[in-house]
């Protein structure tokens, strides 16, 4: 955001994404293990079903992943990740030539063949901590660029996290990676807290009901809690019984000045934003 305007405006090769009222973020997980089993998109005829599902409900980005970044999963080498990812860009960009791509990985190299065939947004889970080359090819590509909070790995990130503030450190993190991404040559950054991501339960719910503190780094916020962890565990449930937890969760990341929703349920994280809009309106 720039002190001449009131919101902020997303651009990349070819087009550009206005946030002046909040976005949402489908997932398109191009992988058989991610945690939640209907978020799995295996071939390209149900990939093209799926995201023009998203897109009728409320979409505004796909998020195009090859590999599960659940705590425990095992990494998949680049080859592999590209053979997912790539063809499946390939099959979203030819059929909806007007959305806007996010390619969630954390390998430089599958960022910058993604941006090629036509992904408009680098989602970086690592915050550039697993492949050092990340950020100075989001400079490359010239595309925005997710900086996620993570603590550890996501193979072992659910370990034992440990914050004596996790806002603070968290917010103290984000100012040291936005000052390297600026001297790579990123301009545009998103970041996103990282629910889950070496983080206990009350580290998450601390981050969502202080996510608006995260306004004075003056970038756009992007929460991505949908039918996570933290949900199934406060209500007892399993990852496809945890829509409703997910609904009440983005609602209050709005209301902290969210203004990306990553969902597995569109419509539902739409209704919430057009609720939210009509709130602040009043």
């Amino acid at each position: 955001m720039n002190s001449e305007s009131s919101f902020y405006e997303l651009t990349f090769p070819g087009g550009s994404l206005s946030l002046e009222k909040p976005r949402i973020m489908g997932i398109l997980n191009i992988t058989p293990d991610s945690f939640y089993a209907e978020s799995r998109v295996l071939s390209a005829t149900e990939l093209e079903e799926v995201a023009g599902k998203m897109i009728h409900e409320g979409a505004d980005i796909l998020d195009i992943g090859g590999q599960s970044t659940r705590p425990g999963a095992q990494r998949l080498d680049a080859h592999t990740e590209s053979d997912r990812v790539l063809e499946a860009i390939t099959t979203v960009r030819k059929a909806f030539p007007e959305i806007c791509i996010s390619v969630d990985t954390f390998y430089s190299e599958v960022a910058e063949a993604s941006c090629r065939l036509g992904a408009n947004i680098i989602n970086d889970v690592s915050g550039g901590s697993i492949d050092s080359r990340m950020f100075s090819t989001a400079a490359k590509c010239n595309v925005p660029y997710v900086l996620t909070h993570i603590q550890g790995e996501p193979q072992t990130m659910q370990g034992n996290p440990q914050y004596t503030d996790v806002v603070a450190e968290v917010l103290n993190y984000f100012n040291e990676k936005v000052n390297e991404l600026k001297s790579a040559g990123v301009q545009q950054i998103i970041i996103d807290p990282g629910f889950g991501f070496g983080k206990t339960i009350q580290h998450n719910l601390r981050l969502l009901k202080e996510l608006h503190l995260f306004d004075a780094l003056n970038y756009p916020i992007l929460a991505g809690i949908s039918r996570k962890r933290t949900l199934q565990q406060l209500v007892g449930r399993d990852a496809s019984e945890t829509l409703n937890a997910t609904t009440v969760a983005n609602t209050i990341a709005l209301m902290n000045h969210a203004s990306i929703l990553r969902v597995h349920d569109v419509r539902e994280a739409k209704e919430a934003v057009l609720i939210i809009n009509a709130l602040n309106e009043v």
